[in-house]
């Protein structure tokens, strides 16, 4: 299966405590070769092994449906987003209104996985972008968050991906997008600091302007609670 390219390449350093990396998630070169339903036998007997390592009983009612249930999970849900086949299809209109303004879609619910420890993700994205004629569906950008939330992740990289992705989908540089998330591998093992978060952003284009950047910002802290 050919992997689709929208998102340019580019590389950047996080800092002593992180590799230098790509936009674009590590995957084999074979990635697809197996179906789905190969892969989740795959992994449920490899999950059941690493229960048995621990000790656990896997003849117990409770347990003897874990590794299946797990594998099921990992393919069709949590990393359902390494499927290209997933990628949600982003239909554009013309902006026949004229609507000139940023249109700002906030607080858009996140879930990932962090692919050091493989723990949840929790949080939020706001994504933005001003048109240059062509418009994108509200919920595409929503379906477009979560598809690339849904694989391992660094939420560096998460960030690039989705302003990179809607950039090629309006053919603008004008999108930015700010994510606040928790991380439980910070949050519940190593440190175990609960309070913190973990905020990335990426802007581009127009966003880049002190101004423009502002207006974003303010827009994205407004009370919209119904």
């Amino acid at each position: 299966m050919k992997i689709e390219k929208t998102i340019n390449e580019t590389n950047f350093e996080l800092g002593e405590d992180h590799f230098s990396l790509s936009a674009i998630t590590p995957l084999l070169e074979n990635a697809f070769d197996k179906s789905d339903a190969q892969k989740i036998d795959i992994i449920q007997d490899h999950v059941k092994t690493i229960l048995e390592t621990l000790g656990m009983d896997l003849k117990d009612d409770s347990l003897k449906g874990t590794p299946l249930r797990v594998a099921k999970m990992f393919v069709n849900e949590i990393f359902g987003g390494l499927n290209p086949e997933n990628k949600p299809k982003a239909s554009t209109f013309n902006n026949s209104y004229k609507y000139g303004e940023m249109l700002v879609e906030k607080n858009i619910t996140l879930y990932s996985t962090c692919e050091h420890h493989l723990l949840p993700i929790v949080g939020k994205a706001h994504v933005a972008y001003v048109s240059n004629g062509t418009v994108v569906g509200l919920s595409k950008m929503n379906r477009i968050v979560d598809y690339y939330a849904k694989r391992p992740q660094v939420q560096e990289r998460l960030t690039l991906q989705i302003v990179q992705e809607l950039q090629a989908i309006l053919g603008t540089k004008d999108v930015a997008c700010v994510i606040d998330a928790k991380h439980l591998c910070v949050n519940s093992r190593g440190i175990s600091d609960t309070a913190s978060s973990t905020v990335t952003s990426e802007f581009g284009g127009v966003f880049n302007t002190e101004e423009k950047k502002r207006d974003f910002l303010d827009y994205i802290k407004l009370d919209t609670t119904f």
